[in-house]
């Protein structure tokens, strides 16, 4: 406990942090439940003086938006498929890393590189290796996606291009986003792994117990805290997924021929801003901060009996 006499200090020292803490967290938050209850809240008339009323009018004009259930949709899609996928491989890789002593920490350093590589740079990446065949001055260049389908005698796929379909969309936002968040989970996972007695595994292969019943039996039970945790840390990242699509397929949010195909409800909140629609934007945050919450809780309900510690 800090001296009653010296606590002062104490807040004195804290003051920088609190003081930043107030203007750019907890003022927002305030802020943007106080647009989301003001009807037709708009930043411009704001400003020069206009009253809104006290109403629910901003979440009227979002859930009657007609693109609202299509981001919605997109959102969910993308959480149920991505997060269950790469916490599986990101388990499985995290044993297999667990296993190998040799280069084991140059390998997780490897892994670990596109966690802190700008999402925009690797959607651009990704783009060019998804990208439809095309002649330029009579040479054929394709993305090394297609590339690798024509050697095995395939037929080369329009993923992203005009013309692609959604599901070509979609499957490459599912592999990206998996990739993207394997890093995260991998460093949880192993780090977790690494914690565990290994006299639980010494007994196990004593009791000629195999690879798999290992794994299955004593490895995700005992790692059963930390991979609650990367699923619904995945389940709140996945909902708020916005600058992978915006890399691969710019601000469109989908090809040329279907813009905003794969806008999300991150995307919705952008779209109202340059309108200076405030209040249908903070609706609108409102909704995927309760979705999230919803979510959230969930899986801290079946984690009870799921999770042991």
């Amino acid at each position: 406990m800090v001296d009653s006499k010296k606590q002062w200090k104490a807040w004195l020292y804290l003051a920088p942090a609190i003081v930043l803490l107030l203007v750019f967290t907890v003022w927002p938050i305030i802020n943007t439940l106080r647009m989301a209850f003001l009807d037709n809240y708009n930043g411009m008339r704001a400003v020069a003086g206009e009253k809104f009323n006290i109403g629910i009018e901003n979440f009227k004009k979002v859930v009657e938006f007609k693109d609202f259930f299509v981001c919605l949709k997109n959102t969910a899609l993308l959480c149920v498929i991505t997060v269950p996928v790469s916490t599986l491989l990101a388990l499985l890789i995290s044993s297999a890393l667990n296993s190998i002593k040799f280069l084991q920490k140059f390998l997780q350093t490897i892994f670990f590189l596109p966690y802190v590589t700008n999402s925009i740079a690797i959607g651009m990446v990704f783009a060019a290796m998804f990208n439809m065949v095309r002649t330029v001055r009579i040479i054929q260049t394709a993305g090394i996606v297609n590339n690798v389908i024509m050697f095995f005698g395939g037929q080369p796929v329009n993923w992203i291009n005009a013309g692609s379909t959604y599901w070509a969309n979609m499957v490459v936002m599912i592999i990206y986003i998996v990739w993207n968040a394997l890093p995260f989970k991998i460093l949880i996972l192993l780090g977790g792994m690494q914690s565990i007695n290994k006299q639980y595994y010494d007994a196990a292969k004593v009791d000629g117990s195999s690879r798999s019943r290992i794994l299955w039996k004593i490895t995700v039970p005992l790692l059963s805290p930390m991979i609650a945790y990367v699923v619904i840390t995945g389940f709140i990242g996945g909902f708020k997924e916005y600058t992978s699509i915006v890399g691969i397929f710019g601000e469109n949010m989908g090809p040329a021929s279907a813009a905003g195909r794969l806008n999300t409800m991150v995307g919705y909140i952008y779209d109202a801003l340059p309108n200076n629609d405030y209040g249908r934007a903070s609706a609108a945050a409102l909704i995927l901060f309760g979705i999230i919450l919803i979510v959230t809780l969930i899986n801290l309900q079946v984690s009870k009996k799921r999770v042991h510690y």
